[in-house]
């Protein structure tokens, strides 16, 4: 039997959708997220439930209908399960990608833990810069952070452009789970969204510009592509990127690299921003803010954009401008420390990187209910306002499966062909079909649009 919960409630309240609707998503079979102090279950089928609701009234608005004519969706658990650990299933070439590298974890230092992230070169190479490492290995990571306290080694660490927080032993200041603000340009965006389309799929014709990074955003971005957008990620040629990260995330959209700071291909950028009917960014704030890309100013020259930013902790305070990750957060909000070990006093993880991929799919919910309103709307989300919202409001009320009905992986894993050879992969958990092919080569796409 199809069920709904108090997160989807809350989750689809605090996107500003109809109370009346949320009865309207359901939800079935068994979940592959595990017990635990935090109702991760919960948090994982509320965002899925609330992206596919969202899907469900864009298309029902483009067929000329309206919300009240959104038809009843179910969503399965044990397929939000696989797709919140799509990177466990990754398969390339039935090779395992590389998820976090040797000199990213936890470490004991002298008074408490430290959480390092050090998967990208220059992330790695500022740690080792900043703690005077001999070598870049575990062993002297361990002895170096072992000798100093967590904040200290947190702040030389940052100091010279790398990544280490502290483990916190208690939660973070609360956050919102989703900021929403209006350019009064509603309606301007509509020429890719009339109902006289009736388009096979709810976001069909819609053009996504995608700068986001790692796993968040470019959830929030495949998903749409998913939907039938036309999703076009812009990256720049100095800042690499993992295949395997965008093996996993890079289904539902194409790739190419701009440098904004080259006069010729920050042109070739503003002809793409005069194109797109969606934004969507996963920089720390101020980061575009520098190229004259930040919400205000995009919507101040597009009032009908839908711009949809996302960041690690948040759009106000000391730590708002700082870079994070999933594990990071997890780390500084206390989160690492409800799911550490007792006996050892050693800090633990979700079972998911669920603050990645939850605030994902809630980023996706929120562009898809902004572009039903006609667009111009800003929307912000970052991976601390999800943790506070598992922490403090998702109520833990999902009830156990049916008896007999244990999860499974492998009715949700997929093989396609992609620009990386074949791909085993977790299909998506929206009820919306799935993606036809993986992703090309990151950065190996045309800087244009396709023909609408």
């Amino acid at each position: 039997m199809a069920i709904f919960d108090g997160g989807t409630r809350q989750a689809w309240g605090a996107l500003g959708g109809a109370d009346e609707l949320v009865g309207r998503v359901g939800y079935r079979g068994a979940s592959g997220l595990g017990e635990g102090p935090l109702p991760v279950r919960e948090l994982a089928r509320a965002t899925v439930g609330v992206c596919a609701l969202a899907a469900a009234e864009l298309a029902a608005v483009r067929a000329g209908g309206s919300a009240d004519d959104v038809e009843p969706l179910v969503v399965d658990e044990g397929a939000v399960a696989t797709a919140f650990v799509s990177e466990r299933h990754l398969r390339v070439g039935g090779r395992e990608p590389v998820t976090f590298a040797p000199l990213s974890g936890f470490w004991r230092a002298a008074d408490g833990w430290v959480r390092t992230h050090a998967n990208y070169p220059h992330h790695r190479a500022a740690l080792v810069r900043a703690l005077g490492l001999p070598s870049a290995t575990p062993e002297a990571l361990r002895d170096a952070v072992a000798g100093r306290g967590a904040v200290e080694v947190q702040e030389l660490v940052y100091g010279e452009g790398g990544l280490a927080v502290a483990v916190a032993g208690g939660y973070g200041d609360p956050q919102p789970l989703v900021e929403v603000g209006e350019s009064g340009g509603a309606g301007s965006a509509g020429r890719a969204l009339g109902p006289g389309a009736l388009p096979s799929l709810p976001a069909a014709g819609v053009r996504v510009l995608d700068l986001t990074r790692v796993i968040a955003g470019p959830v929030a971005t495949r998903t749409l592509g998913l939907l039938g957008a036309d999703v076009l990620r812009i990256d720049s040629p100095r800042l690499p990127e993992s295949d395997d990260a965008y093996a996993d995330t890079g289904f539902g959209k194409r790739s190419a690299l701009l440098d904004l700071a080259d006069a010729g291909e920050r042109a070739v950028f503003e002809g793409l921003l005069a194109g797109a009917d969606v934004v969507v960014t996963g920089y720390r704030p101020g980061a575009l803010e520098r190229y004259g890309l930040g919400a205000d100013e995009l919507l101040e020259r597009r009032p009908g954009l839908v711009v949809a930013q996302l960041c690690a902790w948040g759009w106000q305070g000391p730590w708002a401008g700082r870079r994070g990750f999933d594990s990071l957060v997890q780390a500084g909000y206390g989160v690492a420390a409800a799911y550490g070990d007792g006996a050892s006093g050693a800090p633990g993880v979700l079972p998911a990187q669920a603050l990645d991929h939850g605030t994902g799919y809630l980023a996706a919910a929120g562009v898809l209910r902004a572009l039903a309103a006609g667009g111009g709307r800003s929307l912000r989300f970052s991976l601390a306002g999800t943790a506070s919202w598992l922490v403090r409001e998702v109520p833990a009320d999902a009830p156990a499966a049916p008896p007999g009905q244990v999860y499974a992986a492998e009715p949700w894993l997929r093989e396609v062909d992609s620009g990386y050879g074949v791909l085993r992969c977790a299909g998506s958990p929206l009820p919306f079909g799935q993606w036809g092919r993986g992703p090309s080569r990151w950065g190996t796409d045309r800087a244009q649009w396709l023909p609408r």
